[in-house]
């Protein structure tokens, strides 16, 4: 089942990332996050992440950065991918990654409050380290506001 309505607009992103772990993988991305499964190999499978393309691959051993930013007050991890969501969707994602145990980065907030950019954020990590953001903004005409 795919996670996005037939009519996302182009252009789309892809991402590739590393992975310990297919399975695990499968499993977070599938299981936890919604994602539909895509390609695979025995060294890679694709997901479908709200429309976009994002590809696991195995590795021996993980390479991920420890790079953190500050971004209102909240240590960011640098290397992350995500997804922009309405607010309700945003809810009921938080409350789904709770149930499911998911041990948040920053925890479900609002930053930027009372800004031209604020927005409702949460960062997690998928089981090999590498960071995800799920955002909201109330108003989409916001997004690159200043």
């Amino acid at each position: 089942m795919s996670t996005h309505p037939p009519t996302t607009p182009y252009p789309r992103f892809h991402l590739a990332f590393p992975v310990t772990d297919l399975a695990e993988a499968r499993r977070f991305y599938g299981g936890v996050l919604g994602c539909a499964e895509g390609r695979s190999a025995p060294d890679w499978v694709d997901f479908d992440f709200h429309g976009h393309q994002i590809v696991a691959h195995r590795v021996d051993r993980p390479s991920m950065a420890e790079a953190t930013s500050d971004v209102d007050g909240r240590q960011v991890p640098v290397r992350h991918f995500g997804a922009i969501v309405d607010p309700p969707t945003f809810d009921a994602l938080a409350a789904k990654f709770r149930a499911a145990g998911v041990r948040f980065v920053i925890e479900p907030c609002v930053r930027f409050a009372g800004e031209p950019g604020e927005q409702a954020t949460m960062f997690f990590q998928d089981p090999f380290g590498n960071a995800i953001e799920f955002k909201a903004f109330r108003d989409m005409n916001r997004l690159f506001a200043k």
